[in-house]
C-alpha cells in the first residue's frame, strides 16, 4: 500500500510543477504571436463543424478551441494549468464564441466515455508525461468513428531541437516521464494509438516564425514568456557562466535554423495526425 501512496505522491508533485512551470512567463502571448494558425489547421483537418461536441485537450488558451467553437461546434477546453484561461476568455469573447473552460490532467480526463465527436490538442498533450495514459484517455473520451487531431513539434524541428538544446540545463525528469518531442513521431503515436483507431493520416508540415530581426531577440523573447525556457533561466539563475552559456546555445540554434537569406526567419516543423476511433 505504502507503494502505491508513495507513486501517488509523486504524480501529484510532477502535475504541480508541470502546472507551475507552464504558468511561468506568457504562453497565451506565444500561443497567439507565433504559432497563430496552428489550431485552425488541425480543426481544419479534422473537418469540425456544427453540431460536432469537441475537446481540446492541454488547450492552453485555446489555440484549437476558439477556432472549433468558431467553425460552430460546441467545445469543451481542457488545461491542467488554468492560468492560461483567462487569456483564452477574453480572446474567445472577442471573436463571438462560448467555450466551456476546465482545469483537467491530460492523463486523467473528467469526462464519460465516448462524450464528444472529436478529440484535438495542438501542441498540447505532448507535454503530458506518461504517454501511453494520456493517448488512451483521448481515445476513451471520444465516440466511436470520431475523430482524434494531434498537432505535435517533431523531434528533428526546431522546438524539438530547442528542447533538446536546454535538456543539459535542467534536472533530469522523473522515472517513468517521456520525452514530448516523441509524439512528433508518426510511428510512435501510430503505437500508442494501435488498433483503437483507423484511417491514420500523418504529415509533418512547417509552420513559418518571421516576427523576430535577429537570433538573439527570438531568445530573450522565449527567455522571458515561454514556461519550460522560463524554467530552465530560473533553475541556473544562481551561475552566470550557465546562464551565459544557455543564452549562446539558444541565439546559435537559433542561428542556424535562419531560412531566410536576408533578415532572419525560420520554418518550425510539426507534425499533424488525425485518425478515426474504431466503431
Amino acid at each position: 500500500m505504502s507503494g502505491l501512496i508513495d507513486t501517488a505522491d509523486a504524480d501529484r508533485s510532477l502535475k504541480a510543477k508541470h502546472r507551475a512551470m507552464w504558468a511561468l512567463g506568457d504562453y497565451p502571448s506565444v500561443a497567439a504571436e507565433i504559432i497563430p494558425d496552428l489550431g485552425a489547421r488541425l480543426v481544419a483537418a479534422c473537418g469540425v463543424g456544427p453540431r460536432d461536441r469537441v475537446l481540446d485537450v492541454a488547450s492552453g488558451s485555446g489555440n484549437a478551441a476558439i477556432p472549433a467553437a468558431m467553425a460552430g461546434a460546441k467545445v469543451v477546453a481542457s488545461d491542467l494549468t488554468p492560468a492560461m484561461f483567462e487569456a483564452g476568455r477574453r480572446q474567445a469573447a472577442y471573436c463571438g464564441v462560448d467555450i466551456d473552460w476546465r482545469e483537467a490532467d491530460a492523463e486523467a480526463l473528467p469526462f464519460a466515455d465516448g462524450d464528444f465527436d472529436a478529440v484535438l490538442s495542438c501542441v498540447g498533450v505532448m507535454f503530458a508525461p506518461h504517454h501511453q495514459t494520456s493517448a488512451d484517455e483521448l481515445i476513451r473520451v471520444c465516440l466511436p468513428g470520431g475523430r482524434i487531431g494531434l498537432v505535435s513539434w517533431t523531434p528533428e524541428g526546431f522546438v524539438g531541437q530547442m528542447l533538446a538544446t536546454v535538456k543539459p540545463y535542467v534536472p533530469p525528469p522523473p522515472a517513468g516521464a517521456q520525452s514530448p518531442s516523441l509524439w512528433g513521431d508518426a510511428d510512435y503515436v501510430r503505437r500508442l494509438l494501435a488498433d483503437r483507431v483507423t484511417d491514420v493520416r500523418a504529415t509533418r508540415q512547417t509552420v513559418r516564425v518571421d516576427r523576430f530581426a535577429h537570433p538573439e531577440e527570438f531568445r530573450d523573447y522565449f527567455k522571458a514568456r515561454y514556461g519550460p525556457i522560463v524554467a530552465a533561466y530560473r533553475g541556473i539563475a544562481s551561475d552566470t557562466e550557465r546562464v551565459a552559456s544557455l543564452d549562446r546555445d539558444l541565439a546559435d540554434l537559433a542561428r542556424r535554423s535562419n531560412r531566410c537569406d536576408e533578415g532572419f526567419c525560420m520554418d518550425w516543423e510539426y507534425l499533424l495526425l488525425t485518425a478515426r476511433t474504431v466503431e
